[in-house]
């Protein structure tokens, strides 16, 4: 080997050598900085209209538990087969709207690099048509009548426990979804963002892993407190018992909430602090006692401290009206009117006869860890209590609320004023289509140009439509009556 030679490869060696460590430090470097930026950077993206802050404003759940945006969005490209269609995540009936990268309920925060979580909107933003041919209305507010909540949850696990849940395979749908990553990025993308939320999927999946052995929620609907249990106290829910297992529950409307403070709140009355209440659901859509946004979920709160309930749309029957409101008067003011005298306070599951899984799935081992949250700071919930039944809820805006009863398992106030045995059985969800005469989403049609709606089966637990009594006894033209009364509400 000659002196030259030897010199060469030298210096190749040096440059190799070089060019590792120069690789290494960045590594490090870019690695420091991920776990460092949250302290150094922590910037949520913002809106000066309130009702876009509504519907895509941070809450404070990307901070932690947000997925890197790029992963989020290449996902439904990357594992299509793992979805119900082929429309990506409103397939699962997210709602997007014109000129918006994110669905309704997504919230955007950079933290080093742009990350996405859920926000109050997810659960609380719905959708109307007047008929098949209507463009989708979107109301904000109302309950998230066609999200299939549970989908998502399956479908993000269940991507991050297949094979291409990789770097090799993912980075190239982000670069040409991006348009290219600067060198950085893709260093973090590559080794800590795609492998790091694989990991954290697959532990999340692997919590809510009971929930593949209880009924399906289906659209417009969610446990409240069973993966609340999983997720922030780490419950053995394979050892809990089988009766508070099954908690599904129709998700509410929220405006209004002036009046409500004080009322005995969440279906099953079990918190009277409107704050409290509010806390305690973004901790349920992934913030954490450390994470939480407390200015901008205040911000959402004032807003619907005297938001008023939408407006009836369509025509009134006014002298059929003015029967029904002294029949609500006389039947159903005492405890669903503002004032009236049960109204917000909690009947016994004895005398209302409604279904208890919901009652049974809140517990005192877990309303004494919920009053452990926020330890340390003024707002420490303290209000929370188990009761003995459900809460006589008012209703404002009841028109857009179907289905009825705390698990949706009555598709129209007409049905509701039926006897349980004369109340359909089976009837499908996730339809937005308004039904004017009964008040409520149209519920005999099992699909619509291909979309499948979802087959709800009153005989499985969780979903029985039996109890409420009230009002059963009325002729059906009362019933009619109070009905077209109720469109005003």
């Amino acid at each position: 080997m000659t002196e030259q030679t030897s010199q060469t490869l030298l210096q190749t060696l040096i440059k190799t050598t070089f060019k590792r460590i120069w690789l290494v430090i960045v590594g490090v470097v870019a690695v420091a900085l991920f776990f460092l930026w949250p302290v150094l950077s922590n910037s949520p993206v913002d809106y000066a209209n309130i009702e876009d802050h509504f519907k895509y404003g941070s809450i404070g759940s990307e901070s932690v538990n947000g997925i890197p945006y790029w992963i989020w969005r290449v996902l439904p490209k990357v594992f299509p087969d793992k979805l119900p269609g082929d429309q990506g995540y409103a397939s699962l009936g997210f709602i997007y709207e014109p000129g918006k990268d994110l669905p309704v309920g997504f919230g955007k925060r950079k933290v080093f690099i742009d990350r996405v979580g859920l926000n109050c909107a997810v659960c609380h933003t719905g959708t109307l048509r007047e008929t098949a041919n209507s463009e989708h209305q979107v109301i904000p507010t109302m309950p998230a009548n066609v999200l299939n909540l549970e989908g998502y949850i399956n479908f993000i696990s269940e991507a991050a426990k297949d094979e291409r849940f990789t770097a090799n395979r993912m980075l190239p749908e982000i670069e040409k979804l991006s348009g290219g990553l600067n060198p950085i990025q893709k260093l973090i993308y590559r080794y800590i963002a795609i492998p790091q939320t694989r990991d954290a999927l697959i532990n999340q999946g692997s919590r809510l892993s009971f929930l593949n052995n209880n009924p399906e929620w289906g659209p417009g609907r969610v446990d409240t407190f069973n993966p609340y249990k999983a997720i922030q106290f780490h419950f053995p829910m394979n050892k809990l018992r089988e009766d508070e297992l099954i908690g599904t529950a129709d998700f509410p409307s929220i405006w209004n909430q002036k009046p409500r403070e004080g009322l005995q709140l969440h279906w099953d009355g079990n918190n009277k602090s409107v704050d409290e209440r509010n806390k305690s659901a973004a901790l349920g859509a992934g913030v954490t006692p450390t994470t939480i946004d407390l200015r901008r979920i205040q911000r959402v709160a004032d807003w619907l401290w005297q938001l008023k309930a939408p407006t009836y749309p369509y025509q009134v029957n006014e002298t059929l009206a003015a029967t029904g409101e002294r029949l609500f008067q006389n039947n159903c003011a005492s405890c669903h009117a503002f004032g009236g005298s049960q109204t917000g306070k909690v009947l016994p599951i004895q005398e209302i006869g409604t279904d208890p899984h919901r009652l049974d799935s809140y517990t005192y081992q877990t309303l004494s860890n919920q009053n452990t949250l926020f330890a340390g700071y003024p707002w420490r919930f303290k209000n929370f209590r188990k009761t003995n039944g459900y809460a006589n809820v008012p209703l404002d805006g009841v028109w857009l609320r179907a289905p009825y009863l705390h698990n949706g398992s009555v598709p129209t106030l007409r049905d509701l004023l039926e006897k349980p045995e004369n109340r359909p059985q089976n009837f499908y969800r996730g339809n937005d289509i308004f039904e004017q005469e009964k008040v409520g989403f149209v519920s005999d049609s099992p699909e619509e140009d291909g979309k499948q709606y979802f087959k709800f089966d009153t005989t499985i637990p969780g979903n029985s439509n039996t109890g409420h009594l009230y009002g059963t006894e009325l002729s059906s033209d009362e019933k009619d009556a109070l009905v077209e009364y109720m469109k005003k509400l």
